[in-house]
């Protein structure tokens, strides 16, 4: 046998046994096998004589790789797995409606008014619902990523190397691309698949990962100006605090400062009692916003790290198992937002003539 791929003949092709690692790297080598045995390609229907031992095998004239240790996939659980996405996403919904009039109404007396301030607010306020609606309506109701649809299964339709490493989903009973990845949620084969998310109950893929991404600033954004304004507002209408510390002469220190700590400590709890309830509103409010920021950034600072290192968060728990090299480059960000420029088009002249000088007198040395 030879290491070179063969032409198909009226016995078929030589399948090539493949080696996997934890990457979507594929190390293919071809071995001598005294034993061989004929099975059909599912990808361009081609007869291939394969070593006996060879579970994973690589077709030599079309590319699709079989997995024989793979048996048709279990689909049972996915209309509980649509049923509990849906009951979150209905969830978050609610809760960013709640956010937004419930804030508004809560805020109102305070910071909204006929006057160049209540106007600002006014501004920011619409500006930031309609940013975070429509980037969470944007990911999760647009599809995440639909695989390219290819002729399979009948030579000579199939092209030489037409299917070069594309796999079979038994899930789907369709060809599945080197970058798609089968989620059992959503039922289908997703594109460059982020990850599953289930507050959007939608997977984070090819079609709307930028969408995710908008959300994720707004929703940023959006909580730390309801945090701002909340306590804004709080401290104009929280109830005045009333303290009884008693007789101050011939006290310690420590036991002046112990009373005067127990005496505001139960004076906020009498004032707590006395709040209305947009007063207890904005304590929410304002809990609820911090505690949302802080997932937001951590969220988002990982997503920006997986885009600037050229991976997503499947690809990168894949990548963990050899440490792969994946280039990290600022381009990485600018290509997936979409820019068709590189960052230097927009450099003052005189900085990109002085950056390729350098450059140059070191290639010089």
């Amino acid at each position: 046998m030879m290491n070179e791929e063969i032409a198909p003949t009226k016995i078929g092709v030589i399948a090539k046994p493949t080696n996997f690692t934890a990457s979507s790297t594929q190390a293919q080598h071809v071995t001598v096998a005294t034993e061989n045995y004929e099975i059909t390609c599912w990808g361009c229907g081609l007869r291939l004589l394969l070593p006996s031992h060879a579970p994973v095998f690589k077709c030599g004239w079309c590319g699709a790789i079989t997995d024989q240790s793979k048996q048709n996939c279990d689909k049972q659980g996915h209309r509980w797995r649509l049923l509990r996405d849906r009951c979150i996403l209905t969830m978050v919904f609610m809760f960013m409606l709640f956010l937004i009039f419930g804030g508004v109404w809560a805020i109102y007396p305070v910071i909204y008014s006929f006057s160049l301030f209540g106007i600002f607010h006014s501004i920011i306020t619409v500006a930031l619902a309609i940013a975070t609606i429509s980037s969470f309506s944007l990911s999760a109701f647009r599809c995440a990523g639909t695989p390219p649809n290819l002729v399979w299964g009948s030579y000579p339709t199939v092209g030489n190397g037409d299917l070069e490493n594309y796999t079979f989903c038994h899930y789907c009973s369709k060809p599945k691309s080197p970058r798609t990845h089968h989620c059992r949620s959503c039922g289908k084969c997703i594109l460059d698949m982020d990850h599953h998310c289930p507050f959007i109950g939608n997977c984070v893929g090819a079609s709307n990962h930028r969408s995710f991404i908008a959300f994720l600033i707004s929703g940023l954004f959006s909580t730390i100006y309801i945090s701002l304004v909340s306590a804004h507002a709080g401290l104009h209408m929280w109830p005045p605090l009333t303290y009884s510390i008693g007789r101050i002469h011939g006290t310690t220190n420590e036991i002046l400062a112990w009373r005067i700590v127990k005496e505001t400590f139960f004076a906020f709890l009498r004032s707590v009692l006395l709040l209305s309830t947009r007063g207890f509103i904005l304590v929410y409010l304002f809990s609820a916003s911090i505690s949302m920021m802080l997932g937001l950034s951590v969220l988002l600072w990982q997503q920006l790290r997986f885009i600037y290192e050229g991976e997503t968060y499947l690809s990168h728990l894949s990548s963990q198992a050899y440490n792969g090299d994946g280039k990290k480059d600022c381009q990485n960000l600018v290509r997936f937002f979409g820019f068709p420029y590189s960052v230097q088009r927009f450099l003052p002249r005189f900085l990109v003539t002085h950056k390729r000088h350098i450059k140059g007198n070191t290639h010089d040395l």
